[in-house]
């Protein structure tokens, strides 16, 4: 008899844009899941998500969750995360969501109570905190390899922008309030938790420089940590790619750059940079791999709905920064 490891978890997608066929096919990889359904509103594109990963469509969202799939992984706008969240939870569906969680706490709470009442798993895909360069530099900074935590800046930018080819729904202030928040610097919101701890306020500056679309282009945020440390964000969706993460100590810098594919260590007062030897390694796929665990009753979510709710605390009080263009403090549970 196989054991509980070895059993597979049947998913279904909802939402069917690229990163859901992203989504669909790291859980692939994994061995461990099959993509078993699939939901979008348009017909065309539930024919050929199905076609591509071998699924069967749903002509509803309710056909879906009334399904025998285990649970649902859910790519949709960031506003209607909250709503499917609640629906599968009360279908008895355990539910993987794309990061940000929700666009409010209120939100988020409201996705969390649901997923605590129905008894089911929440996990939320901040994927980037797993990549061995953060790993590592975790590692170093709880070692005191690093000595004490001065600054953690990052640059996460990319140019969604200029892409004909995308979903119009990112271009929405709705679902991009600050610029590049929401799709790409949220991630970094994330690897500044795992690293550093809790965010004290923020103070954003957002603008709109290009006349293309209606969301900012440029955002520049300063944050203020609780154990003192200070941070710095900048994320635009009008150049790059730039994914970079540095944490400064006064003992060491630590370097991670290309996203996950470098990282350099340099010691205090010296100028050369000592490279990491780093593995390639799917961070999509280790969290889907996890979801599956979780479903299975093995483990609980890095990256749950209450750690999830810590950066949208965080996202929502950098939208109110600027908008104000004031420091604001973060609320969390």
């Amino acid at each position: 008899m196989p054991s509980s490891s070895d059993r597979s978890v049947s998913l279904g997608v909802v939402g069917l844009g690229w990163w859901g066929g992203v989504l669909a096919s790291a859980a692939k990889t994994t061995g461990v899941i099959e993509i078993a359904r699939c939901f979008a509103r348009s017909g065309q594109a539930r024919d050929a998500f199905a076609t591509e990963h071998g699924c069967t469509p749903a002509a509803s969202l309710d056909e879906l969750l009334g399904s025998d799939v285990d649970g649902v992984v859910i790519a949709t706008p960031h506003t209607t995360h909250a709503d499917l969240v609640v629906a599968a939870a009360r279908a008895g569906k355990h539910v993987f969501v794309d990061k940000p969680l929700t666009m409010t706490v209120a939100e988020a709470d409201r996705a969390i109570d649901a997923t605590n009442d129905a008894g089911v798993v929440l996990q939320v895909g901040h994927n980037r905190r797993r990549q061995p360069a953060n790993r590592r530099i975790k590692q170093a900074l709880d070692d005191g390899e690093l000595g004490e935590l001065l600054a953690v800046t990052s640059t996460h930018a990319a140019p969604l922008l200029f892409n004909p080819n995308l979903a119009p729904w990112r271009r929405a202030l709705a679902e991009s309030p600050v610029g590049g928040m929401a799709a790409l610097g949220i991630h970094q919101i994330d690897n500044f938790h795992f690293l550093a701890g809790s965010i004290a306020a923020v103070l954003a500056d957002s603008t709109r420089l290009l006349p293309e679309g209606e969301v900012d282009d440029t955002t520049m945020i300063s944050l203020q940590f609780e154990k003192g440390a200070l941070g710095h964000l900048f994320t635009s969706m009008a150049t790059g790619p730039a994914v970079e993460l540095t944490a400064f100590g006064t003992g060491a810098i630590a370097r991670n750059t290309g996203d996950g594919a470098r990282l350099t260590l340099q010691s205090r007062g010296s100028t050369e940079q000592t490279e990491f030897s780093l593995d390639p390694f799917d961070t999509v796929a280790d969290q889907l791999s996890e979801f599956a665990a979780a479903i299975r009753g093995e483990i609980q979510p890095e990256t749950d709905g209450i750690e999830a709710r810590r950066a949208v605390a965080v996202l929502e009080a950098i939208v109110e920064s600027a908008g104000t263009e004031r420091w604001v403090e973060v609320v969390y549970p």
